[in-house]
This record gives structure tokens, C-alpha cells and sequence, in this order.
């Protein structure tokens, strides 16, 4: 457990401080005073005042922020602040640095799905057998037969094939595919079954090649769209009520995951286990990126949303009004945390 917690503070320490770094850096490059840089939570274990920033790193290593002048609008008002403060800096900068902060983390997750994908074989869209009286059967497909789109979505690795499957719920399906060097098209139903409570297609997937070099970078996007694809459909299912609170873990169900992941591939060596971690740091990510970027209170999509209405009424919303919704926003989100912790302990310790 001890290796997974120290793999688990690594993989979120990075996650945390490229998100961060990315409000950084596009604050620096745009002449908005950033006053402090941490990473890290509670107290502080080391700091470096540098220009007008104070760096910091603190004792815990989960979390961290960027603090930009005159950022909080509920405690500091905008006038006395000049214009290098975030409140007098022109919208589309204060929209470029908010952005920032996600972006960093798409743009991790692809720098290491290049490296993910040269170090694992692709999983390609290819039948390699199917069930007996399969829907799969039934709708003419063979072994061999490579799969090119689902409903009009574009396949390019067999996890969008469970994906998109899942997520059918039964109804039939358009899929065009290729044997022989022949593209051909069929609709499948899949078939519901009842032990497993769910619908199936009936096909195993299992062929794999080699990327290397130049065509990584490819198929280094298609691992982090296929991610993308993943989370924002899982965000759905949960909007919809189709998941339940089980399904959600915070921090300690991540430590949770990543252990039970870890000794499961440590008997196969060192390798698959960097190979497995890294797979499971580029969903993260990604899942950061696009959480931070949901139209929430006190959230860089939250704080976005408000920017907005400035571009599109030409004025900004009164700041103490924005602090207050940003401060309810800010107490929702500790109440979930806190629900989602308490959630995490009673689940992994039933």
C-alpha cells in the first residue's frame, strides 16, 4: 500500500502543478501579477519570494494554486489595482489564463500518451472471434474483420468498441467495416445478457500492433480523445442518474484504485506497471481538464461562464455578486468532497 499511495501522490503532484503551471505561465506571458505559486496543501515546508511571486511548496502533496492579483472579487475591489491585476486585464487575457489551467492537462496527457503509445502495443479494432449466436454473427461480420465506425463515430482501437457498445443500450447499430481490404456495412443489435445484466455484440477484440516513432503521435491523440470521449460520456450517465454515488471516488478511492491496479500488474514487472500508470495518468488528466472546465461556481469553467457574459454584454457582471456565487460554488464543492470522502471510506472498508 505504501507503493501505491507514493505512485498515487506522484501522478496527482503532476497532474496538479501542470494544471497550475498552465494558468502560470499564460498569466506570466500576458502581464497578469501572479502573487503566489504553491503546490502542496498546509503548511509551508519551503518558500522563495522571485519578482513580484512568492513560490511555495507545502508539507501535503495534494493541491496547489495559482493566486493572481486582485483575482478574489469579494474581498478586493478594482479599484487601487493597476494593470497588471487580473480584474483590469483585458477579458480574452483573463479567458487565455483560465484556460490555461485545463489545457496544461490536455497537453500532458498527450506528452504521455506519445510515451504510453511507444511502450504498449495498439489495440486495434479488429474481430478476432466471436461468440455463438452472437448479434455480431448474426449481422455477417467475421474473425479478421476490421472495424471502422460505429453509428458515424469513427473507431481506431477496440476500447471505443466496448465504449460505444456500452453506452447503446441495445439499440441497433450502423457499423462499417473492412475484410480483405473491402469496406463493407451491416446493422447490429446487440443481445441483452441476463446474468451479466447488460448488452453484448459478441465479438473478441485482441489484435494488436506495434507504433513507433513518427505514427505514435497519431495514435497518441486517439488515446486522449478516446479518454475525452470517456469521461464526458460517464459525466452524462451521472447527469442522467445512471450511475450511482459508488461510481464517483475522490482521493482515497484513487489511492484505492491505484493499489488494486498495481498489485495486479506488479507480478508481470516493472515495465507494465510504469506502462499501466501511465495509461491511468492520462485518463486523469484528461478527467481534470474537463472537470475544471464544467460551467461550475468557483471552477475555471465557472469563473469562464462570467467572463463571457462580459464579451458578449459588453460589460463585466459586478464583482461582489461574482464572489458571491463563487463562495456558494466553493462551499458546494467542499460538501462534495467531504460526502465524496466519507462515500470513499464507508465503500472500501464494508
Amino acid at each position: 500500500m505504501i507503493a501505491s499511495i507514493v505512485i498515487f501522490f506522484i501522478i496527482f503532484g503532476v497532474l496538479v502543478t501542470s494544471h497550475e503551471f498552465g494558468h502560470f505561465i499564460i498569466a506570466k506571458s500576458g502581464g497578469i501579477r501572479v502573487n503566489e505559486f504553491f503546490v502542496g496543501m498546509g503548511p509551508t515546508i519551503w518558500k522563495k519570494q522571485k519578482g513580484d511571486t512568492l513560490y511555495s511548496i507545502k508539507l501535503l502533496p495534494i493541491g496547489g494554486a495559482c493566486v493572481f492579483d486582485g483575482m478574489d472579487p469579494v474581498e478586493e475591489e478594482k479599484e487601487g489595482y493597476d494593470e497588471h491585476s487580473f480584474l483590469r486585464a483585458p477579458v480574452w487575457r483573463r479567458i487565455a489564463t483560465l484556460f490555461g489551467g485545463p489545457f496544461a492537462n490536455f497537453i500532458i496527457a498527450y506528452i504521455l500518451a506519445v510515451a504510453l503509445v511507444n511502450l504498449s502495443p495498439w489495440d486495434m479494432p479488429t474481430i478476432k472471434a466471436l461468440t455463438e449466436d452472437s448479434a455480431a454473427q448474426e449481422a455477417g461480420m467475421e474473425a479478421g474483420d476490421t472495424i471502422i465506425s460505429i453509428d458515424g463515430e469513427k473507431v481506431y482501437m477496440s476500447s471505443e468498441i466496448m465504449l460505444i457498445s456500452q453506452f447503446a443500450e441495445g439499440s441497433p447499430m450502423d457499423i462499417v467495416y473492412e475484410r480483405n481490404g473491402e469496406v463493407k456495412k451491416t446493422v447490429l443489435t446487440p443481445k441483452f445478457s441476463e446474468e451479466n445484466k447488460r448488452y453484448y455484440m459478441g465479438v473478441y477484440l485482441g489484435e494488436y500492433k506495434d507504433v513507433k516513432g513518427p505514427e505514435s503521435l497519431k495514435y497518441a491523440w486517439y488515446t486522449v480523445r478516446y479518454n475525452f470521449i470517456a469521461t464526458y460520456r460517464s459525466l452524462a450517465l451521472l447527469v442522467q442518474g445512471k450511475l450511482s454515488k459508488d461510481d464517483v471516488s475522490g482521493p482515497v478511492g484513487m489511492v484505492k484504485i491505484v493499489d488494486d491496479t498495481y498489485e495486479e500488474v506488479k507480478p508481470y514487472g516493472a515495465s507494465a506497471v510504469i506502462v499501466v500508470m501511465l495509461s491511468l495518468t492520462v485518463l486523469l488528466s484528461v478527467n481534470l481538464g474537463i472537470m475544471n472546465l464544467l460551467p461550475f461556481p468557483a471552477l475555471d469553467g465557472g469563473r469562464l461562464v462570467f467572463q463571457f457574459i462580459e464579451v458578449i454584454f459588453g460589460k463585466p457582471v459586478p464583482p461582489e455578486k461574482e464572489g458571491v456565487v463563487h463562495m456558494v460554488g466553493m462551499m458546494l464543492l467542499i460538501a462534495l468532497m467531504v460526502f465524496v470522502l466519507v462515500n470513499d471510506i464507508t465503500k472500501f472498508t464494508r
